[in-house]
């Protein structure tokens, strides 16, 4: 598997680079937001991680442009901007993911081998059609029968992650992360009032978004 990385610190860049090639993957770099796309055409890597703050154009600019120009290639974000604004503006430009600074690395490599597979074809997400419903490559946005969910952006980070494993229990702390990234100053249990709120907005597809003490939340089918 064949990764670009675009990121113009150089001991992040050096660091991450090993930490992925010891893992088996190859890892192309590039530290400029002007030279990314071209290395990203020339290239044509399986996955590309992409920093935001960029020397030269800024990372949701060269994203911008590399979807307009056809590259459908998967795209995290990595990035210090952990507000759930700036991840819901880097979805909404074309990512497929987003991780904010510090992360784990062995999240990251399990998320890009996720999505690899799933451009893929090798392991097509049942969220595709799940009670209707649907999620937008391109804008992060979910439909149900053709027609836009009216959702806050903490409603919409909810109900992505849970159609990512419809029928799956998904930890109420890993949610949180997903809802409310870097915000440390907010409860745990800002989830439930997030989750109540979600559930009666999705009550008309017959979804059911389950409360599982001591375990999570998980999608189910009528």
């Amino acid at each position: 598997m064949k990764l670009l990385l675009v990121e113009d610190n150089a001991t992040m860049q050096v660091t991450l680079s090993r930490a992925l090639e010891r893992r088996g993957l190859q890892v192309l770099t590039c530290d400029d937001g002007l030279r990314a796309l071209g290395v990203w055409r020339q290239s044509q890597p399986d996955a590309v991680l992409l920093d935001l703050s960029l020397p030269g154009q800024d990372g949701l600019e060269v994203l911008a442009q590399a979807r307009a120009a056809g590259l459908r290639t998967p795209v995290i974000i990595l990035t210090a901007r952990g507000t759930v604004g700036d991840r819901i503006l880097g979805l909404n430009t074309g990512a497929d993911d987003y991780l904010a600074k510090p992360f784990d690395l062995d999240e990251l490599e399990a998320r890009v081998r996720a999505l690899v597979r799933r451009a893929s074809g090798s392991d097509a997400p049942a969220s595709t059609a799940w009670c209707g419903m649907t999620v937008d490559a391109e804008s992060g946005a979910v439909y149900h029968q053709g027609t836009p969910l009216e959702l806050t952006p903490r409603e919409l980070a909810l109900l992505r992650a849970v159609l990512a494993r419809p029928g799956h229990a998904i930890a109420k702390e890993r949610l949180f992360e997903l809802v409310f990234p870097g915000e440390k100053e907010v409860q745990t249990e800002a989830i439930e009032v997030v989750a109540y709120r979600l559930r009666k907005k999705i009550a008309h597809t017959g979804a059911q978004l389950v409360t599982l003490r001591g375990l999570g939340y998980l999608l189910k089918a009528p």
